[in-house]
């Protein structure tokens, strides 16, 4: 067994037995055809771990804190789903120039406060990065919260992530690709 089919047998265990807020069971998993028209919408292919993670797990419910989002519709709490909330963010950004949400940063994990887990889809691994949009400025807002997705969910897994209270003073550093994205955002 491969190192991604083994941790995505962890993770299948760990959604089986865990419930993030707000969602009373694991959703099913999409099927090819929700993913492909996902990566039709947004323009680009997901990861295929991210990928992966939504066609044999879930269609969300599972992860840190609140979980991933759902791939293409909402939750039953009113929380928006990853493809939708990414075309919210790009529109959004388009209108406030000095906030713009870089292309192919598609958002997986809602932490609250208007802060997002993110998987940089043009990134070859994957990046996860932390959207903090609390900062007093765009260029602080994001941050490297794992050089890809598989570290990412091995953290929660393993219970070292920055949001859990043992590592609370875990500093994450800035996403250094920040300037050069946004300045190609805001070009397009």
């Amino acid at each position: 067994m491969t190192e991604i089919e083994q941790l995505l047998a962890r993770v299948a265990a760990e959604a089986r037995n865990t419930r993030p807020w707000g969602w009373p069971s694991l959703p099913a998993p999409v099927g090819p055809a929700e993913v492909a028209r996902a990566e039709a919408v947004l323009g680009f292919p997901l990861p295929a771990l991210l990928a992966a993670l939504y066609l044999r797990i879930g269609d969300g419910g599972f992860g840190p804190e609140y979980g991933l989002l759902p791939l293409l519709d909402g939750q039953p709490s009113g929380e928006p789903a990853a493809v939708p909330q990414y075309l919210a963010s790009r529109e959004s950004g388009r209108k406030d120039p000095d906030w713009p949400w870089p292309e192919g940063v598609l958002p997986i994990s809602h932490w609250g406060c208007g802060m997002y887990a993110c998987v940089d889809c043009q990134s070859p691994d994957g990046t996860v990065l932390l959207f903090e949009p609390n900062a007093d400025r765009a260029d602080h807002a994001w941050y490297v919260d794992a050089p890809d997705l598989a570290t990412w969910l091995l953290t929660w897994l393993e219970g070292t992530g920055w949001y859990e209270e043992s590592n609370d003073d875990a500093d994450l550093p800035l996403w250094p690709d920040f300037p050069i994205r946004a300045t190609a955002t805001r070009a397009s």
